[in-house]
């Protein structure tokens, strides 16, 4: 059996033993690329240098190593690569992506739970990650007169406060329950442009409802100041903060306005076809159903690092990375089971057998060989287009649903685009929104038009209340959005249970727990509770970790 080893028998011990030794982290840490007194001086000349300092957050979505100084290793963490690393977190904590419980896989912690923790790494990485994207927002807020801005830089102030509003909202789901019933709840601190440093250091967790606040005043006046037009789907326009603001209409139940804002972001835009599902793909941001993505090139550091990337992590038909054979990401099996024979989804995973219809056999091939033991060992081996081969599949479930970089079989570079909005995800709140807002039929309609004519021709919603549409979509979002975030976050909005019990996980992590168990949430960075005074014994509790059910 071919393995694809060039990096990893260096790599395993490091995995494992993972240091928590951590430096000053605040919520007000560094970010723009330019002190205050210059961006106002260049602003003063030049309004449209507002880009730089906008661009720079586009780009800490993507940053390498950004762990790295915390933790003085030298070597950057295997999963710090930006937010489409805390997408992978997320979903590891739900009970929609079984994978293997090893120090190959760089998301075995929030797959155990064992990172709900004051000074895990996990909670270090997405807090700097969010609050460091927050600074630079607040950085080009503070730096310009609101009351005299260009045509140009009501574009760049409009994407700032999109992406605090983007970057609230990721915390809020992360270090406290949904919205409803937990209004008065502890969110998290907020810092504006309008914060001192000395208000920052003292500083309390701020509530639900008022976190939510501050994210929809933030969406709303970035409406006011973007437009449809933008250089690169990388950026944020009006169609991006209506899609966002969508998300946050949906989890805060304001159906009616959910809707809306969703029909309004998927104008425009057309679902994947049928025929356009039938191969892996979800790897490039210029397709028709990406409204948003991190346009990730060669030239990225997380590309030229080799194997921190999502590809690496995601894409089983990598030549270079974790997935294909040290760490798969599989799809529950019960989930998968339920997919009927007719939606072309059911091939994005390999079934029992290791088959999938919409695997090339040119490139992906069925062998056998004897493991240590004598046992005989059927896999997939992923051969590139040279005709080297350079992974292995294991696993029944995996994921073929990520394609390599430009769609190459085994390709060795790992610079695909990342996923951030679809319109399928605009026209399932749609869906969701219009049943739980009253009109039942009409949200029925919705969802049933979108997966017949883009998924499955057979398809019927069988509901008849809202809240049986509601959890047909959910059964939708589940299959369309796997491995894009949204799956623990999900569970959450909608108060579900986690069950992986009865499926494809390791014994040791098949958890069986009731909606809103407190070890769902993170608990706030013990650094950040020793340079906020505010923040003295109001963290969430410490809970226990989970027994296997």
């Amino acid at each position: 059996m071919k393995m694809n080893n060039r990096y990893f028998v260096a790599l395993l011990g490091s995995a494992m033993l993972l240091t928590t030794s951590c430096s000053d982290l605040d919520t007000n840490p560094s970010g723009s690329t330019m002190s205050d007194g210059q961006l106002n001086e260049v602003l003063a000349q030049d309004p449209s240098k507002l880009k730089s300092e906008v661009s720079g957050m586009y780009a800490n979505m993507i940053e390498y190593g950004a762990i790295t100084q915390w933790y003085g290793t030298g070597q950057p963490r295997h999963y710090d690569f930006g937010y489409a690393s805390t997408m992978m977190m997320m979903d590891a904590s739900g009970q929609d992506e079984p994978s293997q419980v090893s120090g190959y896989n760089w998301y075995h912690k929030p797959l155990r739970f064992v990172d709900r923790t004051a000074n895990s790494e996990t909670t270090y990485f997405i807090w700097n990650q969010c609050y460091k994207n927050i600074k630079v927002a607040n950085d080009v807020l503070k730096s310009v007169d609101l009351e005299n801005l260009s045509d140009v830089a009501k574009s760049y102030v409009g994407q700032a406060y999109a992406m605090r509003a983007f970057e609230y909202f990721t915390l809020i789901q992360i270090y406290q329950f949904s919205y409803k019933g937990h209004e008065d709840a502890a969110g998290v601190p907020i810092v504006t442009e309008k914060t001192a440093e000395a208000e920052a250091n003292n500083n309390p967790r701020a509530a639900v409802k008022d976190v939510y606040k501050q994210i929809m005043d933030d969406l709303n006046t970035a409406i006011d100041y973007l437009t449809d037009s933008r250089s690169a789907k990388s950026e944020i326009n009006r169609q991006v903060a209506y899609g966002l603001r969508a998300r946050v209409n949906l989890v805060m139940q304001n159906w009616s306005d959910a809707a809306a804002d969703a029909k309004k972001a998927a104008e425009g835009y057309t679902p994947l076809s049928k025929d356009a599902a039938a191969a892996p793909g979800f790897n490039d941001v210029s397709a028709s159903n990406w409204i948003w993505g991190n346009i990730v090139d060669e030239s990225n550091d997380i590309v030229q690092s080799g194997i921190l990337n999502f590809p690496s992590m995601m894409c089983s038909f990598t030549g270079n990375g974790y997935s294909p054979t040290y760490a798969c990401r599989m799809i529950n099996s019960k989930l998968w089971k339920e997919i009927p024979s007719t939606d072309v989804r059911k091939g994005w995973w390999i079934d029992e057998n290791l088959n999938s219809p919409i695997v090339n056999p040119k490139y992906v091939v069925h062998k056998e060989d004897e493991d240590e033991d004598g046992n005989v060992v059927k896999y997939l081996a992923v051969y590139n287009q040279t005709g080297d081969e350079v992974a292995d599949i294991t696993e029944p479930y995996t994921n073929v649903k990520f394609g390599a970089y430009k769609n190459q079989y085994g390709n060795e570079l790992n610079a695909c685009d990342i996923p951030l909005m679809r319109v399928e995800e605009m026209i399932l709140i749609q869906a969701e929104a219009t049943a739980m807002g009253g009109n039942v039929e009409e949200g029925k309609r919705i969802l049933e038009n979108f997966v017949r004519t883009y998924r499955d021709p057979s398809y019927t919603c069988n509901a008849t209340t809202a809240e049986g549409v509601q959890d047909a979509v959910w059964f939708q979002r589940r299959v369309e959005l796997w491995g894009e975030g949204f799956s623990f976050t999900d569970l959450l909005r909608l108060k579900k249970p986690l069950d992986r019990t009865g499926a494809n996980y390791e014994v040791s992590v098949r958890f069986k727990l009731p909606a809103e168990s407190p070890i769902f949430l993170y608990l706030i960075p013990e650094d950040e509770e020793n340079h906020n005074e505010a923040l003295v014994g109001n963290n969430n509790p410490v809970v226990a970790v989970p027994k296997a059910q």
